[in-house]
């Protein structure tokens, strides 16, 4: 494990632990990372000191003592810096805080991307400039929007407690939405001129294993993170070397990794007939049927039918509506599958999405009608924001056959 990783791996916990002892999130988070900057700049030097989460939580509780010092309101702090006396490493508790520190950075008086940008910050480790890299906005932009969600946790009055059990399963519904938004960005980035982010991606895997590791029963939690590994594995096989877009059914499987495949249908198989089947978990099992084909003619298309029928069901959204569709064409042909499409036509949150766009221009190139899908596919071209996708839309345009 490298320091980074390592430091990644310790960030919540030392945070957890600081926030439990002494409240004021805020204080306590700039701490960590005052903590985990030093660190990156001396362990590799230095050598990993014995007890490294002992070393963080000492730096950054000496951090915590001088900030309270420097306030203007010393006489009414004097309480909180006499007992802001690092304790002895061996002394630390062993307790995990990671989901208590997520479930308070997905406090639903944040808004999504709060949520995002906090967990990737006090639970990913990641500095504001690497975070705000990622979302391509100005770091002082980033700064502020940090800065806000922290702000509103304690207007909010939020604790840092596990949310009352009543509140638990919508908190970790908010927590997994959270991780698999983070995952998408990364995966398929919204704009700029790199389909795909590492930093992003491998953060969620990641951050949903810690999750899975805390609780091993929940059947969705084990889909998300299936989902992710068996969506992650096709990576290599994305791009080109200079980064042009391979569709699915045009991928070098053989570029595929195996073992996160293998992985990810351990885990959805495993799991999926455990309880109530949800909707992570039926889309996993998705991504599975699509991985295990060895080919992209060998793909089992009724399956896959079938289960996006009940996932349709479960949560029904635009962006499902859009795969179903596609599955429906495979199955049933492609009027079928613009006939399911012209049902988002009226759908203000698809009024302007390029995806919209390019899956009418897929079907109406399998259904013949090459002038149409050709003005689709160049209005979808024009409508995304991602430059590897705009390239691989207008190549799809310019490629189809001109009607005779």
């Amino acid at each position: 494990m490298t320091v980074e990783e390592e430091l990644r791996t310790l960030a919540p916990q030392v945070l957890g632990i600081l926030i439990r002892r002494y409240g004021q999130f805020d204080a306590c988070e700039d701490a960590v990372q005052e903590a985990l900057l030093a660190a990156a700049l001396q362990w590799p030097a230095e050598g990993t000191p014995a007890n490294p989460r002992g070393w963080l939580i000492t730096v950054a509780v000496r951090r915590l003592t001088d900030q309270f010092r420097s306030e203007d309101a010393r006489r009414r702090r004097e309480v909180a810096v006499a007992a802001l006396e690092p304790e002895p490493s061996d002394a630390v508790p062993d307790r995990d805080d990671t989901l208590t520190l997520l479930f308070l950075c997905c406090h639903p008086a944040l808004s999504p991307a709060s949520q995002l940008a906090l967990t990737l910050r006090a639970v990913g480790g990641l500095t504001t400039a690497e975070i705000a890299n990622a979302f391509l906005v100005p770091e002082a932009t980033m700064a502020q929007r940090i800065s806000r969600a922290k702000a509103k946790i304690k207007s909010a009055g939020a604790r840092f407690a596990p949310p009352p059990q009543q509140e638990r399963a919508a908190r970790l519904e908010v927590v997994l939405h959270v991780l698999y938004l983070i995952f998408n960005e990364g995966y398929t980035a919204s704009s700029g001129i790199d389909l795909h982010r590492g930093d992003l991606t491998a953060e969620a895997i990641r951050l949903t294993r810690e999750v899975h590791r805390l609780l091993p029963a929940d059947g969705e939690v084990a889909g998300l993170l299936a989902l992710m590994l068996l969506t992650d594995a096709r990576r290599p096989a994305r791009t080109l070397a200079d980064g042009t877009l391979v569709p699915l059914a045009e991928q070098d499987r053989t570029l595929w990794l195996r073992p996160m495949v293998d992985e990810g249908t351990e885990l959805i198989t495993r799991t999926l007939p455990q309880g109530q089947t949800g909707p992570y978990q039926l889309q996993a099992a998705i991504a599975a049927v699509h991985d295990e084909a060895p080919d992209a003619a060998a793909t089992d298309w009724p399956q896959i039918l079938a289960l996006y029928q009940l996932l349709a069901r479960a949560v029904p959204n635009p962006v499902i509506t859009l795969n179903h569709a596609v599955a429906l064409a495979m199955v049933k042909g492609p009027e079928a599958g613009l006939q399911l499409l012209a049902t988002l036509d009226a759908d203000d949150r698809m009024a302007a999405n390029h995806r919209l766009a390019a899956v009418r221009a897929h079907l109406l190139e399998m259904a013949g009608s090459h002038a149409e899908a050709r003005e689709w596919y160049a209005l979808a071209a024009k409508r995304t924001t991602s430059l590897p996708e705009q390239r691989y839309l207008e190549q799809k345009a310019a490629a189809i056959p001109l009607d005779l």
